[in-house]
């Protein structure tokens, strides 16, 4: 008797915005540099994608947003916007909705989609409210992740959601507020990857927390961006972020 297959398909993380050139574009990148940071070899065994509901078909990286995931140490190089179909929602593991109405779209696409479906805050607030013993104890890695998403799905009953789950849309604003989305975008993304890559069987808990803090280093205010006067907006004389700002891995030390 032959022995059984062993599937090698990475649990994979689908991110959901609207053009898919901000928010889930940043998010999909970062997260990308963060789980090979973190795992290593092994990062393989999760994938990240993202996708936008009114995508931007083929666009690159907002410019703002692209300097802000290069402040925190992704590359935005060859990125390209998608469109999301239904077909990247069935092959999801976990879709992570950056507002509420991105939610809902994912779930008039696939309706069964719903136990795996959560807006970015809302699965972070859901880490925090499931117990230790409703965590995953499976035998590899897939089982587990997929363990944890389900714990998440029936702890949903015990919050409201509520404006406070949306990330805002940058699109049209200020570089800072590219700058404050990338923010909250890195802050809640990696603690759910942090909580999904800790029942990794080949990774110390620890060192996932120690690499994301890393991520989210905090330099100066100050440091946020060159000192470009804001009504110039010719091309040349975009404002741009100091390499490595506000939550830049390699921001300034004192």
């Amino acid at each position: 008797m032959s022995a059984p297959e062993i599937s090698t398909t990475p649990f994979t993380v689908l991110l959901v915005c609207t053009g898919n050139i901000c928010r889930s574009a940043l998010g999909e990148r970062l997260g990308t540099t963060y789980l090979h940071d973190a795992l290593g070899a092994a990062a393989g065994d999760i994938r990240l994608a993202s996708a936008g509901t009114r995508a931007l078909s083929g666009s690159g990286m907002h410019p703002d947003t692209a300097l802000v995931l290069q402040g925190l140490g992704g590359d935005p190089t060859g990125f390209t916007a998608r469109q999301l179909e239904p077909g990247m929602i069935e092959d999801a593991d976990l879709v992570l909705a950056l507002t509420r109405e991105h939610r809902r779209t994912v779930l008039e696409l696939v309706p069964r989609a719903l136990s795996r479906t959560f807006t970015l805050r809302e699965a972070v607030a859901l880490v925090d409210v499931v117990d230790d013993g409703d965590r995953p104890a499976g035998a590899d890695f897939a089982s587990r992740a997929r363990g944890l998403v389900a714990a998440l799905a029936a702890a949903r009953g015990r919050r409201a959601s509520d404006a406070d789950d949306d990330i805002t849309d940058p699109m049209g604003r200020p570089v800072e507020a590219h700058q404050e989305v990338g923010q909250d975008v890195a802050e809640a993304l990696l603690r759910v990857l942090a909580e999904l890559i800790a029942a990794h069987p080949e990774l110390d808990p620890e060192v996932a927390a120690s690499v994301a803090a890393s991520f989210l280093h905090e330099a100066p205010a100050s440091a946020l961006v060159d000192d470009v006067p804001a009504d110039d907006r010719r091309p040349e004389r975009r404002r741009r972020l100091r390499p490595f700002g506000l939550l830049g891995r390699r921001g300034a030390s004192a």
